[in-house]
């Protein structure tokens, strides 16, 4: 006897993920079920096809999804969960044609953020990443990566790691961790970034050691770390046993993308400048690019990443919040989906893929999240939608009607101990 069985789905979105991602022309093939059902036993998909095939099944709790379709939950492969603070005071300097890069040099950013991050305990940061994590779910997300690089020293990076160790042991979102240490160039190393840039790889043999991370992460662009010193740090990092990961070419184009394929980079992330030799490089490569739109919307910038040239190109491309206190204060993937439509000329199928099975290999769970198939997990969202394509057209609210996580109904709570 199955525990659930959904009956009725107007579409089911049977996304699979065991051919890996799907790239270039691929992205725009969405396996759709009309009429479809899903079976759930003992938090694992027993059964995925048609309404009439589930005929004479046998279950506990039997939900009528007429009206409505399903999918795999949304996976979202870059954010910036655990930090203290926020920073809503620097929306007026935006406002007053204030660049980022400007900010930064004030004092403010990151480096804002990073004091604010020292300044909060382990359990306030706890809290406060249970609360931005329930916001997730509620909006359909079921994995998260979470990097830290709001320390930017031994004892604040460790810090921000085991609190999202913490987090992901006790919330119904699976996170995967990111070590990004190489954020920002602290005003103690403001001359010395090649110094600062040793002494972050000296945490990296203690955060293997407490299984703290499994990517590390870096800041390529003007005025943070250039490509070369980028390309030396990720291979260290990639020399003890980490895979890696870049903020590439996110404000000017500086190579990053293209030092990204040549290290074998798991992804490459934000790519709003990146140049026409990159997008032929990640259409050779197995460089996942994640894009960002939500960061250029917020910034108020005009050039969007170039989503279609990359597909066309034969690329593959994932979609994430870039949740964040100073550049995306959002944890709202869904309206990512609607600016993916709107700005990024995305197709509402390569849009699906972008947020589940692609979303997945970015992080390393491709075999895990981000797809419908019998023997997986059930981490299923079910949408008041009448299809698919109604998701990335009707912007601004939460479309959600029940998440599952493993098999279970997931809505958000308290921590236990609360």
């Amino acid at each position: 006897m199955l525990d659930t069985l959904l009956t009725s789905i107007d579409q089911l979105l049977a996304v699979q993920a065991s051919g890996g991602p799907k790239r270039g022309k691929d992205m725009a093939v969405l396996p759709v079920v009309e009429n479809g059902a899903i079976g759930i036993k003992d938090g694992k998909i027993a059964f995925v096809g048609t309404t009439e095939e589930v005929k004479g099944l046998d279950a506990k709790e039997i939900i009528d999804c007429k009206g409505k379709i399903v999918t795999p939950g949304l996976v979202d492969p870059h954010t910036h969960l655990v930090f203290g603070g926020s920073r809503e005071h620097e929306m007026a300097l935006k406002q007053q044609g204030v660049s980022y890069l400007e900010i930064l040099a004030q004092g403010g950013g990151i480096l804002s953020t990073v004091n604010a991050t020292k300044n909060t305990s382990e359990e306030e940061l706890f809290r406060k990443g249970w609360f931005h994590l329930n916001r997730s779910l509620r909006l359909g997300v079921t994995t998260m990566e979470a990097k830290s690089g709001y320390g930017l020293d031994r004892e604040t990076e460790l810090k921000q790691l085991r609190v999202a160790k913490r987090l992901n042991e006790a919330h119904d979102i699976d996170l995967v961790s990111t070590f990004l240490g190489a954020h920002a160039v602290p005003a103690e190393y403001k001359d010395m970034p090649e110094k600062f840039l040793e002494s972050m790889l000296d945490v990296l043999p203690q955060i293997k050691e407490e299984g703290l991370a499994e990517f590390v992460d870096i800041f390529c662009e003007t005025g943070v770390f250039t490509v070369e010193q980028s390309r030396r740090f990720l291979e260290r990092a990639k020399d003890l046993g980490f895979n890696v990961k870049i903020h590439a070419d996110e404000i000017v184009p500086l190579g990053g993308t293209e030092m990204a394929c040549e290290i074998g980079a798991i992804t490459a992330d934000h790519l709003v400048g990146v140049s026409e030799e990159g997008i032929k490089m990640l259409a050779a490569s197995e460089t996942i690019a994640v894009l960002l739109p939500g960061t250029t919307f917020y910034l108020g910038k005009d050039s969007y990443a170039p989503a279609r040239s990359i597909i066309e190109a034969g690329g593959t491309v994932a979609l994430s919040t870039d949740f964040n206190p100073g550049s995306s204060p959002t944890e709202n993937l869904q309206f990512i989906m609607n600016l993916a439509a709107l700005r990024l000329k995305m197709k509402p199928e390569e849009i699906w893929n972008a947020v589940t099975v692609n979303a997945a290999y970015a992080i390393g769970r491709g075999s895990e999240a981000g797809a419908i198939e019998t023997g997986r997990w059930a981490d299923l969202v079910l949408w008041d939608a009448p299809n698919y394509q109604y998701l990335p057209y009707h912007y601004g609210v939460n479309h959600v009607n029940t998440v599952w996580k493993k098999g279970k109904k997931a809505e958000g709570r308290k921590p236990a101990y609360a």
